[in-house]
């Protein structure tokens, strides 16, 4: 898959439209029951969930790509979006830079 293609599991005739904030590889099927969410999980379980997940780097960025897509129709695309998404971007921006510079600002 080069910069710019579809995931090869997309199919439009099955998925409709292309969403770039929806997975569309198969779920692994654990004790023929569905993957639990992440956000479902006990602590004990968190574990075998992280190995049952591809870690490459592909799928690592399809994953933050996922994510930011999520993050910008709920805070920032709708009609009515307030400064909720701008704050959030700020405050983690600011994170991320004092972070980076955090050895120089701790001396």
């Amino acid at each position: 898959m080069a910069i710019g293609d579809y995931p090869p599991e997309y199919n439009p005739k099955v998925h409709g439209p292309y969403d770039p904030a929806r997975y569309y590889g198969k779920r692994k099927l654990v004790l023929n029951t569905a993957d639990t969410p992440f956000s479902e999980l006990k602590l004990t379980e968190i574990g075998s969930w992280l190995a049952r997940r591809k870690k490459s780097p592909q799928s690592v960025a399809g994953l933050f790509s996922r994510v930011y897509w999520r993050w910008q129709q709920k805070y920032m695309l709708p009609r009515k979006a307030g400064i909720v998404g701008a704050a959030q971007f700020c405050v983690a921006w600011s994170a991320l830079f004092y972070y980076i510079n955090y050895g120089k600002l701790s001396e």
